[in-house]
Formats: C-alpha cells, structure tokens, sequence
C-alpha cells in the first residue's frame, strides 16, 4: 500500500496486541522505554547506476530475506541525494508475536544479508562501505577540497538542531533523521552521511561532551537573558552564591575546562557554560521559590508521582482512541461492503462483525458517523495536549533532579575539586598529544 496513515494503523494495532505498553505510550521518566520500531538504511553508491525501481525492489527482497513473510515494514526509497536510498522502518513485531532486535551482532547479519541480496540485483557491495580500499569518497574530497571538516559538519548540524529539541534524545533521533549514524555506549558517537568512521562526540570539543550538550538543551531558557539575585536568603541559596564566584573565578584565571555556552562566540567568564548552568540553576531555585534541599526531594517525589499519573492518563485516552479508531474503520468497512452487489464468504463474515460492532454502538445515520469522527479527531487534540503537559513535567524534574546532584556535590566539597581535576586531566592529553607530533 502506499496510505500512510493505513500503514501506521495496522502496525500499532500489531505492536498493542503482542506488546505490554501501547504504540503511543510516552516514555517513562527512568529509562529509554521499549523499542516500537527499528529503521535501516540501504544505500547506493552513484557509480552503482541503481535506479530508484530497483533500488526499492531490493529493499523489499531484502526485507522477506532478513525478516519473513510476516514483518511489518516501510520502505520509502529516496532520491533526494546522489545516491539512491531507501529507508526502512520494521515493526518490533511482526504479525506472529515475533519480536524483533537490533544489536551489533544482529547488524552484522543484516548488512550479510543485505549485500547477498543487492548481488542477487547484480549490485555488489561498495568496498568503501566495508572498511576495504583507501579512497576517499565524492562527499569527504569535496569537505577537503572546501577546507571543511567532518568534524565541523556534526558541530553544524548539532548546533541547528540545539535550539529546537527537547532532550538528548530527541537529538540524536533528529540527527538519525537527517541520515547521521548514532552509536550510544560509555560515550556517544556519530557519523556524518559519507563520513567512514564515527567520532565521539567529545573529541568535538568541550560543548560536545555527554553533559554539556545536556547542559545546553536543557538550561538554554531557563534564566536567559536574566543575571540572577546574588542575594541568599536560604542555605541552598547561599550556597550556589559562593560556588558560582569561586567558578567565575576558575574561568577567570584558566583553571578549569574552558567550555562555551555559546559555541559561536569567543570564551570568556560570561559565555562560559559551567557558570551559565549554576546561574540558570539559581534564577529556578529564586524563580520557584525552593527553599531548601528538602524543599527540593518533595518536589522532586511529587513531579516523579504526577509525572506517572499523567503517562497512565494518557495511556487510558490512546485505548479509547484506538477503540474509536478501530469502530470508525469498522464503520467504513460496513459501508464499502454493503454496497457490493456479490460478496465473497469472506467479505460475508466480515459485513456481520461490522454491523454488529456499529448497532453495539448505537451508529446508524450520518450523524451519528460524523460524531464519531469528531469524537476520534477530538481525543487526539487532547492525546496531544497531555503530552506536552508529561514532556514539561520531565523537564522539570530534570532540572530539579540536576539542582539536586549539583548541591550534593556543592555540599560535599566536590564541584570545584572536579573541576579542577578536570582541567588537570585535558592539560595532560594536550602534553602527550604535542609530544607524539
């Protein structure tokens, strides 16, 4: 089929009934939540000469190949680039129960697989591809040729996404959107479209590490454009006075990791990104009114409980949604079939189950299917709705839940001590990286 929207449909319908939370359930507020779909890419190289036909008939080889028969998948075959390729989202699922998984190893077979197939189509893999041969591609000589870097084109692009997400999360899936391969263990790291080999996203620079591209997402508002009071009426506030001075001063005099708020600006203690995080941390202690570490935890407990209740709220509105859902498609059904003038056994049983899904419901005029179109289309607005209350209540817990970690370390005499080893640690790499030149 071609219908998205079908293709969404029966495929949540697949996931809720094998899975034990629901398509559209949110994420938990611990942990990165179930699987609902794996994406692959299936590339082309331009000197392979595929054209988009058969490049989308490998894909669907592919797919019978790798997964059976009974696998639910997408395959959108682009060729928006130089090279010809196809995206493919599979369900987590398949029709059986089945339940797929995706890993290093599982990867590995996949990629066998997929190479086997695109020789079947008289298309071999490209040694570029697999680490074999030692030019370089179109993509990276032109990066060179331009005096760009790999390096930078992530930088960009990271740069551009910031400011529209969210979390860290919904960074890497923009990137993975836009093509960027995205490898998430002790440290994150990436690869550009083209690029042969991912770098950690630390070797960036120091805005690119783990926490401060947390840092930057999640304080990018938070007190902007506002110095806080340096007054403290409180001993958490008083104590987020002084460690901010001693901080600014560790900036000042170039002991402690020089990284940057703003990347595109110049360093300097006002546009330094450990200082920016504990003056935004502030302005929320001031803002919010939270008077003290205990003050903090409740808060902390009370968004976590709200935070549940919200997810399982929602979760009741997507069950009646799909139930909507499922009767107005029914309801369809029941039309398209009763106005065939011959009707298989098949298509017999299923004009039954239709009518009587839609007398249960008390639906027999025009009216009454157009309200439940409103009523489906209404529950959605407000499926919706809840989940950008659930998204700023983890936002918000995020942020108190990172007051909290920060004033533990405050207390406990470590925040500047960590600083300072930090510096110390990268002095040391620089030594032994001028040493090897």
């Amino acid at each position: 089929m071609t219908d998205a929207e079908s293709a969404y449909l029966q495929m949540r319908l697949v996931y809720d009934q094998f899975a034990k939370d629901h398509f559209n359930s949110p994420p938990p507020l611990q942990g990165k939540g179930s699987v609902k779909a794996i994406h692959y890419i299936q590339s082309f190289s331009p000197d392979d000469d595929v054209t988009p036909e058969l490049a989308h008939k490998i894909a669907k080889a592919f797919l019978r190949k790798a997964f059976g028969d009974d696998v639910q998948a997408v395959i959108a075959t682009h060729v928006d680039k130089k090279h010809i390729h196809s995206h493919i989202i599979i369900n987590s699922y398949s029709l059986s129960g089945k339940k797929y998984y995706a890993n290093r190893n599982s990867l590995k077979e996949i990629r066998n697989i997929s190479d086997g197939v695109s020789l079947v189509y008289g298309v071999k893999a490209n040694p570029k591809l697999t680490g074999k041969g030692k030019s370089i591609n179109y993509s990276e000589w032109q990066h060179r040729k331009n005096g760009t870097s790999w390096k930078q084109k992530i930088r960009d692009e990271i740069d551009k996404l910031i400011p529209t997400v969210n979390s860290l999360d919904e960074l890497i899936q923009e990137l993975e959107e836009r093509e960027y391969e995205i490898k998430r263990g002790k440290y994150i790291s990436i690869k550009a479209p083209g690029q042969e080999r991912f770098v950690r996203t630390k070797t960036l620079g120091d805005e690119y590490t783990e926490d401060s591209l947390n840092i930057r997402i999640r304080y990018r508002e938070v007190g902007a454009g506002s110095t806080p009071e340096q007054t403290a009426s409180s001993e958490l506030q008083a104590a987020y006075v002084a460690i901010i001075g001693d901080v600014r001063i560790l900036a000042a005099q170039r002991k402690k990791v020089p990284r940057k708020r703003i990347v595109t600006a110049a360093y300097s203690v006002e546009n330094d990104l450990d200082v920016y995080k504990l003056s935004a941390q502030l302005s929320v202690i001031n803002n919010e009114n939270i008077k003290s570490i205990g003050d903090l935890q409740g808060r902390i407990a009370k968004l976590s409980s709200d935070y549940e209740t919200q997810r399982g709220e929602i979760n009741n509105y997507i069950d009646e949604h799909n139930r909507l859902v499922s009767l107005w498609e029914q309801a369809q059904l029941f039309d398209e079939l009763s106005s065939k003038d011959k009707l298989s056994d098949a298509e017999q049983l299923q004009l039954t189950i239709c009518r009587q899904a839609i007398e249960q419901n008390n639906i027999h005029s025009k009216a009454d299917y157009d309200l439940l179109r409103n009523q489906t289309y209404s529950l959605q607005s407000k499926i919706n709705s809840l989940k950008d209350t659930l998204e700023k209540t983890r936002q918000r817990y995020d942020v108190y839940c990172d007051i909290s970690k920060t004033y533990g370390e405050i207390s406990k005499g470590d925040y500047i001590s960590n600083l300072v080893e930090e510096e110390r640690q990268r002095q040391e790499q620089v030594k032994k990286k001028n040493k090897r030149r």
